[in-house]
């Protein structure tokens, strides 16, 4: 009974005659093997099993039958259902086990309508290339001579120091030991932190002292909640360190890049611009697939049964989850159950597929990578495959599941971009993270 294009109502009625012949040999074979006192093994009449495991038996043979005869009804009729069916309660605490002989059942569904999606090259979305400019690469070669540069402790404070200490806040109600970076408090508030001792105690107003971004970060906190922290806090410093940026020379190159890698300063230079760029061209492209998922979801239509979908998901946590978690999660929920439909159509209308031996090949660059690269498949040689197979099966196959769904994943997106228009436009790296701080669901 289908009461509206997503939500539906499945009756199963069941007789004597559907179920009665297996409760009948159930309870013969309960007869053959119970051990009852009283009575001799296997000789225990029939009135006395029925009396003590009719019912529990009868229960079983019908929940049974329900979940093969309603499987058996949603693949027959090739209904597109979404998570499982609900039976309706009112039904079932209805039925008196004792004295009925017929049965009848009722399951909710929630179902999808069939949708359509465009996928051409009318299609046009934005790519955003980071070019790396030679501030970037001067910021990075700073960062690393300061990383394996050589770390002092001295006696009193000043810019560009490291101080690890306990951060409390006026109330009491909050303490973490932490590092304070003095550069990256606010000028304005800097003098507070420097001409200080081991032990002595920084007070300030943290909103004042932090921008949003490094408050995240040193307190390890998402940014929403960094921009609410506010109020008078403490800083009591425990330790003071200074790192002296380590000389632009081989010394150098050798610890970032292994030894004998690079071995002049345009070099070094040009190995760094290639790593950033590597670095770069992933941060692009994951940001790509992002804004492809987007468009897809906002421009396909695809009605869900929300009504069913936030009972079943309360039923199917036990309860576990409250009405409000559900209301504040239920949009990321179907944004990403959406997606999964549009790239489940795209890979069946398109026959995507992923092989075993796809798979395989994908652990064993895996493997490679972590033994140290190609070379280490000459030298496993005939070790390499069981290695593989052991990988794969690793806690009942899970290995080989993450692996195959990635593939997928991979193979629709590669598909997807390969029939679209993509519109690269070059951006700087402040550019991009203004984009990205910028972009919403």
């Amino acid at each position: 009974n289908k009461t509206t294009p997503t939500d539906g109502l499945i009756n199963i009625k069941l007789n004597e005659g559907d179920y009665e012949t297996r409760v009948a040999e159930k309870l013969k074979d309960y007869g053959r093997k119970a051990n009852i006192k009283g009575f001799r093994a296997g000789k225990v009449p029939v009135g006395v099993i029925k009396k003590m495991f009719g019912k529990s038996v009868l229960v079983d043979e019908i929940n049974h039958l329900l979940t093969h005869k309603l499987n058996d009804y949603i693949k027959e009729n090739n209904l597109k259902i979404l998570g499982e069916p609900l039976p309706v309660a009112d039904k079932a605490l209805s039925i008196d086990w004792d004295t009925q002989k017929d049965f009848e059942f009722q399951y909710q569904i929630g179902m999808v309508e069939n949708f359509t999606y465009d996928l051409s090259s009318k299609i046009k979305i934005k790519n955003y290339p980071i070019e790396v400019d030679a501030k970037s690469i001067d910021d990075t070669i700073d960062d690393l001579k300061k990383r394996f540069g050589d770390i002092a402790y001295p006696e009193v404070s000043e810019i560009n120091d490291n101080l690890f200490g306990t951060l409390r806040s006026a109330t009491g109600d909050f303490e973490k030991e932490l590092l304070i970076v003095t550069e990256k408090v606010e000028k304005k508030e800097q003098a507070k932190f420097t001409g200080k001792k081991v032990a002595d105690v920084v007070t300030f107003d943290i909103q004042k002292a932090f921008s949003g971004e490094v408050l995240a970060a040193m307190l390890t906190i998402p940014l929403d909640e960094a921009k609410q922290t506010k109020g008078d806090f403490s800083f009591t410093i425990a330790r003071i360190s200074r790192v002296s940026p380590a000389e632009l020379n081989t010394a150098l190159f050798d610890k970032v890049f292994g030894a004998g890698v690079v071995a002049t300063e345009d070099e070094f230079r040009e190995k760094v611009k290639q790593t950033i760029s590597e670095n770069y061209n992933r941060e692009s492209g994951h940001f790509l697939d992002h804004n492809i998922e987007d468009y897809f979801i906002n421009n396909t239509k695809i009605n869900l049964p929300d009504g069913f979908l936030k009972t079943w998901l309360k039923a199917s946590s036990k309860n576990e989850i409250t009405d409000d978690v559900i209301e504040k999660e239920y949009n990321a929920y179907t944004r990403s159950l959406k997606w999964d439909m549009i790239k489940n159509r795209i890979a069946d209308d398109n026959k995507i597929t992923v092989e075993t031996a796809d798979v395989r090949e994908k652990a064993k660059e895996q493997i490679m990578g972590y033994f140290g690269g190609r070379e280490v498949a000459e030298q496993l040689k005939d070790r390499l495959d069981s290695i593989i197979d052991s990988h794969l099966s690793n806690e009942n196959g899970k290995n080989f599941i993450k692996l195959y769904s990635e593939l997928r994943g991979e193979k629709i997106l590669a598909h997807i971009k390969a029939n679209i228009t993509i519109e690269d436009k070059k951006v700087t790296v402040d550019q991009f993270k203004k984009l990205v701080d910028e972009h919403t669901h």
